[in-house]
């Protein structure tokens, strides 16, 4: 059913999906080609804000930023694996794999490798803050347009 929390929930993640995928990349400019890699993350956000943050509104302000951390958490897990099959089909092409299983294999190699770059202090903090304010702002909504 579509409600105001729900809108208000996607809108928020994916902004901050955007925000984040701008700041990974210019932490990450080793790293040229950048491709869709922000406007994925904002989709992904989009979906995951409508479902997952917009779905558990209407419950108090510590649930909501509690669904806001779990939803940012559910963002960067998603990305993580989205951008790592990505990577995996890039490399495929490339004919870097002898076999379905190598590649297979390698996503989950990928997922590591790309959240290991994740660990820093500015991107943490930007999530962590953004998470919370998606949560307020999402039960904030909740509670007056129904």
């Amino acid at each position: 059913m579509t409600t105001a929390a729900r809108l208000v929930g996607a809108l928020c993640l994916a902004a901050l999906a955007y925000l984040a995928s701008g700041y990974l990349m210019v932490t990450l400019e080793q790293m040229q080609d950048f491709g869709y890699f922000r406007w994925v993350n904002v989709v992904l956000g989009l979906v995951i804000g409508w479902v997952l943050l917009g779905g558990q509104a209407s419950r108090g302000y510590a649930h909501g930023i509690s669904a806001g951390l779990t939803s940012a958490a559910a963002l960067v897990a998603c990305g993580l694996f989205v951008q790592a099959v990505n990577e995996m089909t890039r490399l495929a092409m490339r004919h870097r794999y002898d076999g379905v299983m190598e590649a297979f294999a390698a996503v989950f190699e990928l997922t590591l490798d790309f959240g290991a770059l994740l660990f820093d202090g500015g991107f943490i903090f930007l999530m962590l803050a953004g998470a919370v304010i998606a949560g307020m702002l999402t039960e904030l909504a909740a509670r007056n347009w129904r």
